[in-house]
């Protein structure tokens, strides 16, 4: 590592980053375990209220550009289609 300011300065704002970064990317896990465990029980209204945290959690997430916004989509579309099938 270069020891320049602006060098030490982009270490300490990556790192803040990458545990943002972590902590989205946990909490989508969360979220879509939690869903998966509502399809799997069969509990269509508890499966609706976490698809919609889902839904809003993967835009936040594409927007923030912690995600890629096609995976967020993909991910949606899976969320709809275990729906769809309930």
């Amino acid at each position: 590592m270069s020891g320049n300011k602006s060098a030490m300065k982009r270490v300490r704002t990556d790192a803040g980053k990458h545990m943002r970064n972590k902590a989205c990317k946990a909490a989508l896990k969360t979220v879509e375990k939690n869903f998966r465990t509502a399809i799997d029980a069969k509990d269509k209204e508890k499966s609706l209220e976490i698809a919609k945290e889902c839904f809003s959690k993967f835009d936040k997430a594409a927007k923030a550009g912690t995600i890629p916004k096609n995976r967020a989509s993909n991910k949606k579309a899976q969320v709809s289609k275990l729906l769809q099938a309930l």
